[in-house]
């Protein structure tokens, strides 16, 4: 994957060419990008699984191909100049895409298979474990997404063998305007802001963890385990509640920079409750005062003689 996002990034430079208005090369860039995070998070969660599981060593390795045959077919098209995703344009096309759909498939429960082995695998870190776990299921929600894209759309149901069967624009047809960047449509919603969010928990929840483990020898409040724990739940339950909120947006046909009131009152509701559970997760008893020591004219008593110690003095 690395390599392909170096050639996808050449390949931007030297190739001028536009699919579905943005540079042809750009989505092979993005998914490579993508699955080198994805894959490093995934091989790292595999590490703290006890050796010998033989069950977590084949699901790593079906993700792992399914994730290169992926990238294969999309790259082909690219070649070709035609679209990867959603076209039915010609059997060829039609059979990439099926294929490429197929791939996906495996990907998700290959993942899934390392999801349930987490769940049940006893990490020594309380909090590390259910940062692994809960981001390891919110990626899994956040892949789901990707299915609802292949839905045909009103547009395409109204007419008869269409080209091209699904979208990742709702309200708006893809190539439209959009970000800069990113290329999610900047007129009508987009589930692929959805699925980016929700699949990088993988990465962010897991490192915000290892931030406050960094933190704690600074703030004695962060050294208590109980503590991040509280805080990685926390984190967790704001990160689905948005990863929802983006999904119902993007739905409704909204644009992630237009939100109406009912989308600005969720974050806003989001960020009030996830703010109140930081503050109570900060609380707790405050840490116990240290023994004071003996003073020097504090007499110390002697332990029993025994015969073995005539002079008081045990071992």
């Amino acid at each position: 994957m690395g390599v392909l996002a170096l050639v996808s990034a050449v390949g931007m430079a030297v190739d001028d060419r536009v699919l579905v208005g943005a540079p042809i090369w750009a989505k092979p860039l993005k998914f490579s990008v993508s699955f080198v995070a994805y894959a490093l998070s995934l091989a790292w969660m595999l590490s703290l699984l006890p050796r010998g599981r033989l069950v977590g060593w084949w699901a790593g390795t079906v993700v792992a191909v399914a994730s290169a045959c992926e990238m294969v077919l999309i790259t082909l098209q690219v070649i070709r100049g035609e679209q990867s995703h959603f076209n039915q344009a010609t059997p060829f096309d039609n059979t990439v895409f099926q294929l490429m759909g197929g791939t996906v498939v495996v990907l998700w429960l290959g993942t899934l298979a390392i999801a349930v082995l987490l769940l049940r695998t006893r990490i020594l870190d309380c909090a590390m474990a259910w940062a692994v776990r809960l981001s390891s299921l919110i990626a899994l929600a956040g892949a789901a997404v990707g299915f609802l894209m292949v839905r045909p759309t009103p547009e395409q149901l109204a007419v008869d063998d269409s080209p091209v069967v699904g979208a990742h624009a709702v309200g708006v047809p893809d190539g439209g305007p959009s970000m800069p960047l990113t290329g999610w449509a900047d007129t009508g919603g987009d589930l692929r802001v959805a699925h980016f969010f929700g699949m990088h928990a993988l990465q962010l929840l897991p490192l915000l963890l290892l931030v406050l483990a960094a933190l704690a020898p600074r703030f004695a409040r962060l050294a208590d385990e109980r503590v991040r724990l509280r805080l990685t739940l926390t984190a967790s339950a704001a990160y689905a509640a948005m990863f929802t909120l983006l999904t119902w947006q993007a739905l409704r046909g909204q644009a992630l920079l237009a939100p109406d009131g009912a989308t600005l009152a969720g974050a806003g509701a989001i960020a009030l409750l996830g703010g109140a559970a930081t503050a109570l997760s900060l609380r707790g008893p405050s840490p116990s005062p240290p023994t004071p020591s003996l003073s020097p004219s504090t007499p110390t008593p002697l332990a029993p003689t025994s015969p073995s110690h005539p002079e008081g003095i045990t071992s």
